[in-house]
């Protein structure tokens, strides 16, 4: 699948976030815990080195929670500690400004040994469209600050927020990297929401998902879907499948393949298909 998206304003970002990065003490990097790996931009990566980085993974409610686990645990021995949250029902969020203190704790201590007054630790939060950043941002500060909307391209211009626990964020637009390179992580992202449905086609990408969790998780299709035997072997026939199933059909009884396709990617965002990671550590090359 040949999917690109990277918009200019895009480009115009990634320049903001190099010049405003010695404005702040630490970097939050915001990744969605069903694509740890592919919702890290490398981009990212190679501006922020050297700033002492947290990795939250956010939308872990859609998860498997098993596979968070050991994300967590892969990122902490990369030397970037990780933290499980959900930013829309705000479980795991009070454990963010400890782990943002601490990372920045040698910098106030540098602060203050050179005589300056105590100050919030400065936070940039970073990461792709429609990972939750606004969302979280939201949560942490206690109050509506950041514009949120379930689709990406929403936030377009930084802004200073002031959060519990004694920070500062400062927000950022979500930022992609100008060539996926990885057809399968380009399917992640369509996915998952990261990228406009304008830019691919929804019934490919939801064929290309539902072979996936065929393979990965099926007992949470028959589950959802009272599928009973084998499982066709084309996923175009499966979604046949699942059409009649919901009732999803045209005049004179034709299955509505276009409105399944939104019906599956729907469910599958939404939680309602079940909890699914899409990569595990041990297939990142790093």
């Amino acid at each position: 699948m040949d999917i690109q998206w990277f918009p200019g304003h895009m480009a115009k970002t990634r320049q903001q976030i190099k010049r405003d990065l010695g404005l702040v003490d630490i970097v939050i990097e915001i990744l969605d815990a069903r694509i740890p790996a592919s919702s890290q931009n490398p981009d990212i990566n190679a501006v922020t080195k050297g700033k002492p980085r947290l990795i939250v993974l956010n939308k872990s409610d859609l998860a498997d929670p098993v596979l968070t686990s050991h994300w967590e645990s892969f990122f902490l021995k990369k030397g970037s500690p990780a933290t499980a949250v959900d930013s829309l029902s705000g479980r795991g969020i009070k454990r963010v400004p400890g782990m943002a203190q601490k990372l920045a704790a040698k910098k106030m201590a540098t602060l203050a040994s050179s005589g300056r007054r105590p100050r919030p630790t400065r936070c940039m939060v970073v990461g792709i469209p429609n990972v939750g950043k606004s969302y979280f941002i939201n949560k942490l500060a206690g109050r509506n600050v950041a514009r949120t909307e379930d689709k990406p391209g929403i936030t377009r211009g930084r802004q200073w927020i002031r959060a519990a626990g004694s920070l500062d964020l400062m927000d950022t637009p979500g930022v992609l990297w100008p060539k996926f390179a990885d057809a399968a992580v380009s399917f992640r992202l369509a996915a998952t929401g990261a990228i406009k449905e304008d830019i691919y086609d929804l019934y490919d990408v939801a064929c290309n998902l539902l072979g996936w969790i065929m393979q990965n998780y099926p007992h949470a299709l028959r589950r959802r879907y009272k599928i009973a035997g084998e499982f066709p072997v084309e996923t175009a026939e499966m979604l046949q499948v699942i059409g009649r199933t919901r009732g999803l059909l045209l005049a004179g009884g034709k299955v509505d393949a276009t409105r399944v396709a939104q019906v599956f990617i729907k469910e599958f965002r939404s939680g309602k298909l079940g909890r699914f990671t899409m990569e595990a550590p041990e297939d990142r090359q790093v």
